[in-house]
């Protein structure tokens, strides 16, 4: 690797005052240090997240929930709290990669780094969860801007996500085998207030993207049987060597029938 300035940030400040354009946030580590490793990123400071206190924790009041962006995949898993009012979530986080991954990576660096194959933004999409930063409060539906790319600004730093719990949500993804991302990932959720989002991850050629199609249709009908007459046009989907756009298209519907059964 290339040499860098270490930095142990203690509070949000301290980490934004740090920023550069050449450093890099460091949460997780699990996509920045392999691709330091393989000396296509070379930042010439590292400022690390893990012991920023207000970044920490997970809190639930009634059906409100705030996760701190340092918090890890396996702390999400394993909440009670966070399963007493979105189950889906917890199982979304327990089948993210390996155990190493899920005790090392965290929310906020998954959905900063915005993978076209992550779990968390087709969740967080689906639950129309805001991201919380260090200087204001971002709409999923405005902050996932297209394959890595998010609505941050230069230095601005996620400090934690905010939802509000679900009616009913389920989430089912056909996995790598080998990396365990989403080859196709289905989120799909009913809101309080009655409305449906379905979100899909792994599939679209500019990420994480809503299947509106789906959403009205199980807005009256809340069931696998509602989506037997949808198609999912392949034009928008990538194909790569493990999957042709038309194999995906097949599993956005696939998937998103199991995401229903999960979410009951």
């Amino acid at each position: 690797m290339y040499a860098t300035n270490y930095h142990r940030a203690s509070s949000v400040e301290e980490a934004v005052g740090l920023a550069s354009e050449d450093a890099k946030y460091l949460a997780g580590g699990q996509t920045l240090i392999p691709t330091m490793k393989q000396r296509l990123a070379a930042p010439s400071d590292l400022i690390d997240l893990r012991h920023v206190a207000a970044m920490q924790g997970i809190k639930v009041e009634g059906d409100k929930v705030r996760i701190g962006a340092a918090v890890t995949h396996a702390e999400v898993a394993a909440s009670a709290a966070v399963r007493g009012v979105c189950a889906a979530l917890c199982d979304l986080a327990a089948h993210i990669g390996d155990p190493h991954v899920r005790h090392m990576g965290t929310i906020g660096g998954s959905i900063a780094n915005n993978d076209p194959a992550a779990d968390y933004p087709a969740a967080l999409l689906a639950l129309k969860a805001d991201i919380i930063t260090n200087n204001r409060r971002i709409g999923a539906d405005e902050f996932f801007a297209g394959m890595f790319e998010t609505a941050l600004d230069e230095g601005e730093l996620v400090t934690a996500v905010e939802l509000t719990a679900p009616a009913k949500a389920g989430y089912a993804k056909f996995r790598n085998p080998a990396s365990r991302y989403a080859l196709t990932g289905v989120f799909v959720a009913r809101l309080g207030d009655g409305s449906v989002r379905v979100a899909v991850t792994g599939a679209g050629s500019d990420g994480v993207f809503r299947q509106s199609e789906m959403e009205a249709a199980l807005a009256s009908n809340f069931s696998a049987d509602a989506l037997s007459g949808i198609s999912v046009d392949p034009s928008n989907l990538m194909a790569d060597l493990h999957a042709t756009a038309e194999y995906r298209a097949n599993l956005v519907k696939v998937m998103a029938k199991r995401a229903l059964i999960a979410a009951g």
